[in-house]
Protein backbone atom coordinates (compact mmCIF):
# COMPACT_ATOMS: atom_id res chain seq x y z
CA UNK A 1 0.00 0.00 0.00
CA UNK A 2 1.62 3.58 -1.23
CA UNK A 3 -0.11 5.17 1.88
CA UNK A 4 1.47 5.99 5.31
CA UNK A 5 -0.53 7.52 9.01
CA UNK A 6 0.62 10.51 9.51
CA UNK A 7 0.45 10.38 13.97
CA UNK A 8 2.26 13.51 15.42
CA UNK A 9 4.85 12.74 18.40
CA UNK A 10 3.24 13.13 21.80
CA UNK A 11 -0.45 12.73 20.21
CA UNK A 12 -2.65 10.47 21.86
CA UNK A 13 -3.77 7.30 18.58
CA UNK A 14 -7.00 8.65 17.20
CA UNK A 15 -9.65 5.68 17.22
CA UNK A 16 -11.57 4.82 14.02
CA UNK A 17 -9.85 7.29 12.00
CA UNK A 18 -6.23 8.93 10.91
CA UNK A 19 -5.41 12.46 11.63
CA UNK A 20 -3.75 12.65 8.53
CA UNK A 21 -2.87 10.27 5.37
CA UNK A 22 -0.05 10.72 3.05
CA UNK A 23 -0.32 8.80 -0.44
CA UNK A 24 2.80 8.25 -2.56
CA UNK A 25 3.63 10.04 -5.91
CA UNK A 26 1.70 8.19 -8.68
CA UNK A 27 -1.99 6.98 -7.48
CA UNK A 28 -4.85 8.76 -8.96
CA UNK A 29 -7.60 10.74 -6.42
CA UNK A 30 -11.05 9.36 -7.05
CA UNK A 31 -13.50 12.02 -5.29
CA UNK A 32 -16.05 10.30 -4.43
CA UNK A 33 -19.77 12.10 -4.30
CA UNK A 34 -21.27 12.08 -0.71
CA UNK A 35 -23.50 8.54 -0.44
CA UNK A 36 -26.56 7.68 1.15
CA UNK A 37 -28.23 4.66 2.10
CA UNK A 38 -30.32 4.10 -1.19
CA UNK A 39 -30.19 0.83 -3.11
CA UNK A 40 -29.05 0.43 -7.07
CA UNK A 41 -32.52 1.89 -7.88
CA UNK A 42 -32.12 4.84 -5.54
CA UNK A 43 -34.50 3.46 -2.34
CA UNK A 44 -34.02 4.77 0.65
CA UNK A 45 -32.95 2.03 2.77
CA UNK A 46 -32.52 1.04 6.59
CA UNK A 47 -35.44 3.56 7.57
CA UNK A 48 -35.18 4.90 11.22
CA UNK A 49 -31.95 2.32 11.63
CA UNK A 50 -29.26 4.47 11.57
CA UNK A 51 -26.74 1.79 12.03
CA UNK A 52 -28.64 0.00 8.56
CA UNK A 53 -28.36 3.17 6.92
CA UNK A 54 -24.33 3.78 7.52
CA UNK A 55 -23.11 0.53 6.34
CA UNK A 56 -25.44 0.67 3.22
CA UNK A 57 -23.99 4.50 2.56
CA UNK A 58 -20.20 2.83 3.24
CA UNK A 59 -21.44 -0.22 1.00
CA UNK A 60 -21.63 2.57 -1.46
CA UNK A 61 -18.81 4.42 -1.24
CA UNK A 62 -16.88 1.26 -1.56
CA UNK A 63 -18.71 0.34 -4.82
CA UNK A 64 -17.69 3.84 -5.68
CA UNK A 65 -14.17 3.26 -5.06
CA UNK A 66 -13.80 -0.61 -6.71
CA UNK A 67 -15.70 0.63 -9.79
CA UNK A 68 -12.86 3.44 -10.22
CA UNK A 69 -10.37 0.02 -9.93
CA UNK A 70 -9.66 0.32 -6.03
CA UNK A 71 -10.07 -1.27 -2.97
CA UNK A 72 -11.35 -0.12 0.77
CA UNK A 73 -7.80 0.19 1.58
CA UNK A 74 -7.44 3.25 -0.87
CA UNK A 75 -9.95 5.25 0.77
CA UNK A 76 -7.58 8.35 2.52
CA UNK A 77 -10.17 10.76 3.33
CA UNK A 78 -14.05 10.51 4.60
CA UNK A 79 -16.53 13.69 5.62
CA UNK A 80 -19.77 11.88 7.05
CA UNK A 81 -22.23 13.94 7.97
CA UNK A 82 -25.56 13.01 10.39
CA UNK A 83 -28.38 14.36 11.36
CA UNK A 84 -27.76 13.51 14.80
CA UNK A 85 -24.71 12.63 15.85
CA UNK A 86 -25.57 11.32 19.29
CA UNK A 87 -27.16 8.50 17.13
CA UNK A 88 -23.89 8.03 15.62
CA UNK A 89 -22.02 8.23 19.38
CA UNK A 90 -24.51 5.23 20.24
CA UNK A 91 -24.57 3.21 17.29
CA UNK A 92 -20.30 3.43 17.33
CA UNK A 93 -20.02 -0.72 17.85
CA UNK A 94 -22.61 -1.60 15.12
CA UNK A 95 -20.69 1.09 12.84
CA UNK A 96 -17.38 -0.49 13.61
CA UNK A 97 -18.63 -3.97 12.90
CA UNK A 98 -19.50 -2.62 9.69
CA UNK A 99 -16.58 -0.75 8.76
CA UNK A 100 -14.68 -4.17 9.61
CA UNK A 101 -16.44 -6.28 7.40
CA UNK A 102 -16.50 -3.92 4.52
CA UNK A 103 -13.19 -2.25 4.80
CA UNK A 104 -11.15 -4.16 7.09
CA UNK A 105 -8.44 -2.74 10.02
CA UNK A 106 -7.61 0.83 7.35
CA UNK A 107 -8.88 4.34 8.52
CA UNK A 108 -8.68 7.39 6.52
CA UNK A 109 -8.74 10.62 8.00
CA UNK A 110 -12.43 11.75 8.73
CA UNK A 111 -14.61 14.53 10.03
CA UNK A 112 -17.93 14.24 11.73
CA UNK A 113 -20.36 17.18 10.73
CA UNK A 114 -24.01 17.20 12.18
CA UNK A 115 -25.88 18.75 9.91
CA UNK A 116 -29.87 20.04 10.33
CA UNK A 117 -30.63 17.70 7.09
CA UNK A 118 -29.94 16.01 4.35
CA UNK A 119 -31.42 16.23 0.43
CA UNK A 120 -33.03 12.91 1.00
CA UNK A 121 -36.08 13.19 3.23
CA UNK A 122 -35.60 10.36 5.81
CA UNK A 123 -31.79 10.32 4.95
CA UNK A 124 -29.41 9.86 8.67
CA UNK A 125 -26.36 10.02 7.37
CA UNK A 126 -24.14 10.49 4.21
CA UNK A 127 -20.89 9.88 3.73
CA UNK A 128 -18.26 11.92 0.78
CA UNK A 129 -15.01 10.78 0.65
CA UNK A 130 -11.44 10.48 -1.25
CA UNK A 131 -9.65 7.56 -2.24
CA UNK A 132 -6.13 7.55 -3.76
CA UNK A 133 -5.89 4.44 -6.51
CA UNK A 134 -3.17 2.89 -8.31
CA UNK A 135 -4.49 2.83 -11.92
CA UNK A 136 -3.27 0.48 -14.26
CA UNK A 137 -5.18 2.02 -17.29
CA UNK A 138 -5.33 5.46 -18.34
CA UNK A 139 -8.13 7.29 -17.56
CA UNK A 140 -10.16 7.59 -20.88
CA UNK A 141 -9.79 4.02 -20.94
CA UNK A 142 -11.17 3.64 -17.77
CA UNK A 143 -14.29 5.80 -18.99
CA UNK A 144 -14.67 3.52 -21.96
CA UNK A 145 -15.06 0.06 -20.06
CA UNK A 146 -18.06 1.93 -17.51
CA UNK A 147 -19.95 2.76 -20.62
Amino acid sequence: MSRRSIRPAGWKAPKGYENGVLVAPGRSLLFIAGQIAWDAEQRLVGGADFSAQFRQALSNVLDVVRTAGGTGQDLVALTIYVTDKRQYMDATRQLGAAWRELIGATWPSMALVEVSGLLEPGALVEIQGIAAIECSAPLNAQAKARE
